[in-house]
């Protein structure tokens, strides 16, 4: 039986860290004495790895400043997640299961957290075991360099795939690794973003995951 890969992003998608990136990046730019960065400015680069993000909120900054913000951030989120976790959107979880319960459905993460930070989220919501392969931002250039949808190829077998995502960087990447790609309207990018980026299609809530994806598997 051919094997249909789906791949999940993390923050925006399947869990709602909002709360936490802001107060993350707050802490970041307020240890270093710097102007914190509008929630707007933000919220747009969420799913690109740190180093690539800072970068973009601060293109006047040097190496050593990226470095130090990347390492306030990571201290403050680490702080704040002990506090408490970020919850699972509305519908994800049981979302989850059904795929998990269909034959020839594999499921994988491609995600700009670490290893440290994705283990976190998984363990949290006991999603351990629910993904064939996770991919992080520790392993891959960011997004939306297609190298984490190849390593998901890679360790499933599978010879194409839908990734899932909420941002303009998860539909670039799916479109440039060859996969169909979905867009989700609760995340960090607005709708229009998601079309403009080439999604093939947008959906509004969890319930609308299992006829989104026969659609996408049929035009395949």
């Amino acid at each position: 039986m051919t094997q249909r890969l789906v791949v999940f992003d993390v923050d925006g998608t399947l869990v709602d860290s909002q709360a936490h990136i802001l107060g993350a990046m707050s802490l970041a730019y307020t240890g270093q004495g710097l102007p914190v960065p509008a929630r707007s400015d933000v919220l747009n680069i969420v799913g690109l790895s740190l180093p690539q993000a800072f970068a973009r909120l601060m293109p006047e900054g040097d190496a050593a400043q990226i470095e130090a913000l990347v390492t306030g951030y990571k201290s403050s989120f680490g702080t704040l997640r002990a506090v408490d976790n970020s919850p699972l959107y509305p519908g994800a979880k049981a979302a989850l299961d059904s795929l998990v319960a269909q034959g020839g459905v594999v499921l994988g993460v491609a995600t700009g957290k670490s290893r440290r930070g994705l283990d976190h989220v998984l363990a949290a919501h006991a999603l351990e075991g629910y993904f064939r392969t996770t991919q992080v931002a520790d392993d891959h250039p960011s997004k939306p360099h297609p190298s984490m949808l190849h390593a998901c190829l890679s360790d499933t077998g599978a010879t194409g795939g839908v990734m899932i995502g909420d941002t303009s960087y998860d539909i670039e990447m799916g479109r440039a690794a060859g996969f169909r790609t979905l867009g989700v309207a609760w995340g960090y990018h607005a709708v229009e973003v998601l079309e403009r980026a080439g999604a093939d299609l947008v959906i509004d809530s969890y319930d609308a995951l299992t006829a989104a994806l026969d659609e996408l598997w049929s035009m395949a």
